[in-house]
């Protein structure tokens, strides 16, 4: 049996599925989710991270924590978190920019927070001289001061996606006919949830909901209420999600959504608007959200490559320059990807990031 016919089965035993039903059974089936079977990442996957683009990423996110702890007066323990980290890339450029930092790594119980086995041995390589320990859930992170990253965690979560009506709402859904699977939209109905969106949104207009985010930020946001931190969330979307963001990407292109599920990477644009909310309603503050190439540059990303290109040349210097300019550039990452940090109310931003 495919993952499609495990599919179409569940259909037809309980009816159509919502978006976020279809994007979870896709990514994290146990037996045949797209994250749970394989590594997705790098030139031979479907698609490539900023950690996986260049070094200097995962080094500018380092100081900027690390400078963060600083700021917090260095508190001994706390955690070092990373949500969905890939191969460990980043947490190891991370880990080796932040060294000479006083205590930092003394001080740090490094915990990634992830569910694919596949990576998980991927990150053990890749980190195989530190003391890593690995966590499936949020929730199970230690009470106490925590500074985390995540870097493309929060576009893998299921979303639910709802059509307006005037002033109720149609759930965009997945059914199957003539034994294909197609998109179809569910009874109208109201959406307490979406009041807020009936000011800035018309007939017609689509909107994106990611339930399984709030748990998760809330769980950060009242760690670092209580104990102190920060945490940088990087992702592409923007402060208010509008339209239809999900996308499928197979070999770095473009695919349907509903083309040989468990097999895509499936993703959507993150509403930074609801995680900072959500932060803010469990005691956190927020940072504005700010434009990667910014963020990166204010952390002093563009002196950083020139001191590398200084024993470079020929493809390797090449290289840097295009690594460079695909991280900080308007028209590729650098406007596409935005940076939103959390801190405890009495504490400032973390560096590159403003109240």
């Amino acid at each position: 049996m495919s993952l499609r016919d495990h599919l179409i089965a569940r259909i037809d035993a309980d009816g159509p599925l919502s978006v976020a039903d279809y994007m979870a059974e896709c990514l994290l089936n146990p037996k045949y989710g797209y994250y749970t079977t394989r590594d997705p990442l790098g030139a031979a996957g479907d698609f490539i991270t900023a950690p996986e683009i260049s070094q200097m990423f995962g080094e500018m996110l380092g100081l900027s924590l690390a400078q963060s702890w600083l700021d917090q007066g260095a508190p001994a323990p706390f955690t070092l978190a990373e949500l969905g980290p890939g191969r460990g890339t980043l947490m190891a450029d991370l880990l080796r920019a932040t060294k000479s930092v006083p205590g930092f790594h003394q001080a740090a119980q490094i915990i990634l927070v992830e569910a694919s086995p596949t990576l998980q041995a991927k990150q053990q390589l890749a980190l195989s001289g530190y003391p890593v320990q690995w966590q499936d859930t949020v929730d199970l992170l230690p009470d106490q001061p925590l500074w985390l990253v995540a870097n493309e965690f929060f576009d893998a979560l299921p979303i639910r996606q709802f059509l307006r009506e005037d002033k109720q709402w149609r759930e965009k859904r997945i059914g199957r006919k003539q034994g294909e699977l197609t998109f179809g939209l569910g009874p109208l109905t109201a959406q307490p949830a979406l009041n807020h969106r009936l000011a800035d949104t018309d007939d017609g207009d689509l909107v994106e909901i990611c339930e399984a985010a709030t748990p998760i930020i809330a769980l950060i946001a009242q760690r670092l209420a209580r104990h102190g931190g920060a945490a940088l969330i990087v992702d592409y979307g923007d402060w208010r999600a509008l339209g239809d963001t999900l996308q499928a990407l197979r070999g770095h292109e473009f695919a349907d959504a509903l083309t040989d599920p468990g097999q895509l990477d499936l993703t959507a644009h993150v509403d930074f608007e609801a995680l900072a909310l959500t932060a803010r309603a469990a005691g956190c503050a927020y940072s504005r959200v700010t434009p990667q190439g910014i963020f990166l540059d204010r952390l002093g990303i563009t002196t950083r490559a020139q001191t590398l290109a200084a024993s470079l040349s020929g493809s390797d210097l090449d290289s840097l320059i295009g690594a460079h300019q695909r991280l900080t550039h308007p028209q590729e990452m650098g406007n596409l990807f935005k940076v939103l940090g959390l801190y405890p109310d009495q504490a400032i931003p973390p560096p590159g990031l403003n109240a």
